[in-house]
């Protein structure tokens, strides 16, 4: 490990000063799942970590007129939070399947999200809620839709002397059913080859009045599926929808997957065009369920 000088402040205050001080030279660290692992690898060399896990008023979940979650909120909070589990089960299955059980004890939302990497588990629910990226720097507070925060593999459209404070979720989210799949080789400690998230709005009848599709790994960043959710609008959830949706959302219009030495393109495609049309199922059942017990 390289040596490096570490320093925990308690407000967000002390945090803009430390990074107005060392400039480039400081990284920001919450959780440090990612920051100490690209030490290790030699990827960055920071001479100071700030560590915000002093700032304790920044981890919550919770409902007031929409959805708020502070940005150190950790996975575990959110995969067994009731609220999140019940109105925002996409969030919830996305967070739940992160690492390890020890990681999502320690491992923040914010951190999952600055970390922009294509791959990320919560990156897809968020991006179908609609998401907003709360920013606050010495210059005040900003709002970024998550669809423009993520602009390229581990690039964030956050300035250097800001924070990531919070993540927020119109009200309206609570009139859809959500839901998350990750494939991956293995059910832990395993990166996505494909995930696939779904926020669905249909009515008794089974007609679909919105509809929201969230990719990773099939581009250089998280992306929505816009093609397949626009066809699915006014449409009757039917098995011959579920499949054109996926076919939709499996073409370069929608996502453009790369080959790897984890995976090729065409199997990501491939699982695309599968699993659209399960999760959106998976969504749709979930928000029958949730209509039934509030009746």
């Amino acid at each position: 490990m390289i040596d490096y000088a570490y320093k925990k402040p308690k407000s967000l205050e002390e945090v803009f000063e430390l990074l107005s001080e060392h400039g480039p030279n400081a990284t920001l660290v919450a959780g440090g799942t990612d920051v100490l692992i690209n030490i290790k690898h030699r990827r960055i060399a920071p001479k100071v970590l700030i560590s915000l896990r002093g700032l304790e008023a920044l981890r919550y979940v919770r409902k007031n007129e929409g959805y708020h979650i502070g940005a150190l909120a950790t996975h575990a909070m959110l995969a067994h939070s009731p609220l999140v589990q019940t109105e925002l089960t996409a969030l919830a299955q996305g967070a739940g399947q992160v690492g390890s059980v020890q990681l999502r004890n320690v491992a923040t939302i914010g951190g999952n999200v600055c970390n922009a990497a294509p791959s990320a588990d919560t990156a897809g629910p968020l991006l179908v809620f609609d998401a907003l990226a709360v920013l606050k720097g010495p210059e005040g507070v900003r709002e970024v839709p998550l669809s423009e925060f993520f602009t390229g593999p581990s690039q964030a459209a956050i300035a250097a002397d800001e924070v990531l404070v919070e993540l927020k979720i119109p009200p309206e989210i609570d009139q859809y059913g959500s839901a998350y799949c990750k494939h991956a080789r293995r059910k832990a400690m395993n990166l996505p080859i494909v995930g696939v998230a779904v926020a669905i709005k249909i009515d008794k009848e089974r007609v679909v009045s919105d509809a929201r599709i969230g990719l990773t790994v099939v581009a250089p960043t998280p992306v929505r599926a816009h093609a397949a959710e626009d066809y699915l609008k006014g449409r009757v959830l039917d098995r011959q929808t579920l499949e054109e949706a996926g076919r939709l959302a499996a073409s370069p219009e929608c996502c453009l997957p790369r080959n790897s030495l984890r995976c090729q393109g065409w199997y990501r495609e491939d699982m695309v065009r599968v699993l659209v049309p399960r999760v959106a199922q998976m969504a749709a059942d979930q928000r029958y369920h949730r209509s039934e017990e509030s009746q």
